[in-house]
C-alpha cells in the first residue's frame, strides 16, 4: 500500500515544500440562513468549523488577512528560505465558499489567486452551491491557476446524513462532482469518521465509494468526528451520549481506508485537529502527534498484511 501524502505531492509538483494558510471569504452557509436550513449541519461550529481563519469582517481586507494568515505560518518556514521563494496554498475552509454573490466573490478570489507566492486557490464547499454562474466563475479563476474545489460529503448514507443534518441527498454530491471532474478541477472529498450510528462497515463503504468514482477522485480528507462545544452534535451527545472509537479503534480504520483508495489519490488529512477549547469528545484527537505516530503505526502494519496476502 503506497500512500501519497499532500505534503508529497506539493513536493512532486512544484518542486518545493508547500504551506496552506486559511483564509475567511465572509460567506455564510445555505444550511443555516434557511434556504437549506437554520441549525447547520449537527457537527459544525459556530465558526463554520474554520476557527483557524479570522472571519473577513468590517474593514479587515483580504490583503490583510493573507499577511496574518502567512505571519502564522511563516514561523515553520526556516529562514534560509527567502520571502519571494516561498509557496502557499490559499485555503478558503469556514462556512460556504461558492454560496453568495458571484461577483464578490470572483473578485476576492481574483485577488488571491493572482498574487505571485500563491500556488493554487482550494475552496471547501457544499456540492448543493455550484450553479451553472459558480463554475463559469470557477473555470475563470482555473485559467489563471489551479483551484481545488473541496466538497463536504462526510458519508455516502442519506440516512446518517438526515441525522446530522447535512441538507443534500447523495445524489446531489455525484451530479456535482461529475460536472467539477467534466470542467478540469481538482476535487477533494472530506469524510468523517465516526457518525452517530454508522457501524464500521457503513464508513469504509463510503470510502469504497468514493475510490471507484469515475473520473477518478483527487483527493480525500478523513477525520474522526469530533464533538465541538456549541454544536447541536455537542447537545445531543450530554442528553444521550452515544459510543465513540478510540484512537487505536480510530487508526486501525484510517489504515484500512486508506488500503481501499487508488494509489495516486492524494491523502489531504488522516485526523483532524479542531480548537482544543471547544473539544468535548474524543479528548484523544486533541494530541495530534500522539495520534500522527499511532496512525504511522497502523498504516505500516497494514502494509505488511498486505504484501503477505499478495
Amino acid at each position: 500500500m503506497e500512500i501519497l501524502t499532500l505534503s508529497e505531492y506539493l513536493k512532486k509538483e512544484y518542486g518545493q515544500k508547500v504551506y496552506k494558510i486559511s483564509l475567511s471569504a465572509g460567506c455564510s452557509c445555505p444550511n443555516r440562513d434557511g434556504t437549506a436550513g437554520f441549525s447547520g449541519c449537527t457537527f459544525c461550529s459556530e465558526g463554520g468549523s474554520g476557527e483557524f481563519a479570522k472571519p473577513l469582517t468590517g474593514s479587515r481586507t483580504i490583503e490583510q488577512e493573507i499577511q496574518e494568515a502567512k505571519a502564522l505560518v511563516d514561523r515553520k518556514i526556516p529562514a534560509a528560505i527567502p520571502e519571494d521563494q516561498r509557496k502557499y496554498i490559499a485555503y478558503f475552509q469556514s462556512y460556504t465558499n461558492t454560496y453568495g454573490d458571484t461577483k464578490r466573490l470572483y473578485e476576492l478570489y481574483g485577488k488571491v489567486i493572482r498574487r505571485p507566492e500563491i500556488a493554487a486557490l482550494s475552496i471547501g464547499t457544499r456540492p448543493d452551491c455550484i450553479d451553472d454562474e459558480k463554475l463559469s466563475m470557477l473555470k475563470k479563476l482555473q485559467a489563471v491557476k489551479p483551484v481545488w474545489v473541496e466538497l463536504g460529503l462526510q458519508t455516502m448514507h442519506d440516512k446518517t446524513a438526515q441525522k446530522i443534518n447535512r441538507g443534500y441527498p447523495t445524489a446531489v454530491f455525484a451530479e456535482c462532482y461529475q460536472r467539477l471532474k467534466a470542467a478540469g478541477f481538482t476535487v477533494v472529498v472530506h469524510v468523517i469518521l465516526g457518525l452517530p450510528g454508522e457501524s464500521r462497515e457503513d464508513m469504509l463503504d463510503t470510502v469504497r465509494y468514493l475510490a471507484q468514482l469515475q473520473p477518478r477522485l483527487d483527493g480525500i480528507k478523513l477525520q474522526m468526528l469530533n464533538i465541538l462545544k456549541g454544536t447541536q452534535l455537542a447537545e445531543e451527545y450530554r442528553e444521550h451520549p452515544f459510543p465513540q472509537m478510540s484512537m487505536e479503534e480510530y487508526c486501525s480504520l484510517v489504515a484500512e481506508c486508506l488500503s481501499l483508495l487508488p494509489e495516486d489519490v492524494v491523502v489531504h488529512r488522516m485526523t483532524g485537529d479542531g480548537p482544543k477549547a471547544l473539544l468535548v469528545s474524543p479528548l484523544w484527537a486533541g494530541d495530534k502527534k500522539k495520534v500522527m505516530n499511532l496512525l504511522r503505526k497502523k498504516i505500516r502494519e497494514t502494509c505488511r498484511q498486505q504484501s503477505v496476502i499478495d
